[in-house]
């Protein structure tokens, strides 16, 4: 069913101007035959990202086994895992000269694992490649598979995010193929199993939540173990993708942060702009 599209208030738009470090990167990503969720998710932030010779990486391909009715990845048929992938991405790393990396995925439901050894595989090359790199890893809830968890916190990325997306109530309409308890659990699972590892997730605003069921979810959050929280603005891709229901203003995300940091959270990125892998390195430098 189609949405009317509201418009943007003037505090949420963005000029867009590409240079050649933009172009630097978009070619590398083109010519390692990689995909970025940058791309892939329409992000707002990929003209600022691509200058600044950053880029997150999306692997096991450009297509999604989940509808979310939130996001723009395309569903469709699923190739194999490009064995040559983990490697690919090591060599972007390095030829980048990045000091922090966030990899992430499409959800693949259709394979045994999820992923998750690709995953591992994939910190691995970076690894080897490029020591001394910060890497931050943004995993799907792997079907709830907690060897598939401890695949990948036994790779020792540096950060393990999971983005919780939404308020428990709206799980089932934004959500639908996800559940809120499970995912919890994996942010309790890699706080625990997690040899020392950051843990870390984030929450779409302007889907319809309550500030209560905001707060609430921050409480699950740090019962569960999180450390590290980003808020930013849901901004509907298509007609065909959920309607956003309000533009939460500027002073509002001050407001969130201020009471995420004083319940607990160790780092907190807030702003209509923040998206989970935004300024990863800069916003959380202090921890690594």
């Amino acid at each position: 069913m189609s949405h009317k599209v509201l418009k943007k208030p003037a505090w949420l738009k963005r000029r867009m101007t590409a240079g050649s470090d933009y172009e630097k990167v978009r070619a590398l990503i083109e010519n390692c035959h990689l995909h970025t969720v940058c791309q892939e998710a329409h992000c707002p932030n990929i003209w600022e990202c691509f200058s600044r010779e950053t880029a997150t990486f999306l692997i096991l391909g450009d297509r999604c086994t989940r509808n979310c009715r939130f996001c723009a990845v395309a569903q469709g048929p699923q190739e194999p895992p490009d064995p040559e992938e983990p490697d690919h991405v090591a060599l972007a790393v390095q030829e980048l000269k990045l000091a922090y990396v966030v990899i992430t995925s499409v959800t693949r439901d259709d394979l045994p694992d999820g992923g998750a050894g690709h995953f591992a595989r994939t910190i691995q090359a970076v690894r080897n490649k490029c020591p001394g790199v910060g890497i931050e890893v943004l995993i799907p809830d792997f079907k709830g598979k907690r060897h598939a968890w401890q695949t990948v916190l036994d790779a020792r990325p540096n950060v393990l995010n999971h983005n919780m997306e939404t308020v428990q109530r709206l799980y089932p309409l934004v959500r639908p193929e996800a559940d809120y308890g499970q995912s919890l659990d994996l942010i309790r699972y890699a706080a625990n199993n997690g040899h020392g590892i950051s843990t870390k997730s984030g929450l779409m605003l302007g889907l319809g939540e309550s500030n209560q069921e905001i707060v609430t979810a921050f409480s699950d959050l740090i019962r569960a173990g999180c450390h590290i929280l980003t808020l930013g603005q849901y901004l509907q891709p298509t007609k065909e993708h959920l309607p956003v229901d309000r533009f939460v203003p500027p002073d509002a995300f001050d407001e969130l942060k201020k009471i995420a940091l004083e319940m607990g959270f160790s780092d907190v990125a807030a702003d209509p702009f923040v998206r989970s892998s935004y300024r990863a390195k800069e916003l959380f430098k202090g921890r690594f």
